[in-house]
């Protein structure tokens, strides 16, 4: 199998590594920072942070050819425990069937950061 990289409009690192790699069916992303789109500024706003992550993964899972329906697990990292609370909206209205929703974890990481970032990983059927 090829591996490719995948990168998007809305955000870059500034290492040599993409956004996220594709591998036959699964689709792996590199740390996903809560930048507003196509800037390194990050929102004061927590939700607004929140909303910047699933805008990223959604162009990384349409750059792969792949949905929201295709997610297997998303990780955020978070430098409260109390932002796992905002998550749950916008999660629901990606994901609002009980029966069909990718895992979830949710770390309290320390450093001097963003409030949340994410990683996730995704299953792409051919």
């Amino acid at each position: 199998m090829t591996r490719r990289s995948i990168d998007i409009q809305s955000f870059a690192h500034q290492n040599p590594i993409p956004a996220a790699t594709r591998i036959g069916p699964l689709l792996v992303s590199s740390i996903i920072p809560p930048f507003d789109a196509g800037t390194r500024k990050v929102p004061e706003a927590v939700d607004a942070q929140i909303e910047n992550l699933f805008l990223h993964i959604g162009n990384m899972l349409t750059e792969a050819g792949a949905s929201f329906d295709d997610v297997a697990k998303i990780t955020f990292f978070v430098s409260d425990i109390r932002y796992r609370d905002a998550i749950n909206e916008p999660w629901l209205k990606r994901f609002p069937d009980p029966a069909s929703r990718p895992s979830r974890h949710t770390m309290v990481v320390a450093g001097g950061g963003p409030a949340i970032s994410c990683e996730f990983s995704a299953y792409i059927e051919t």
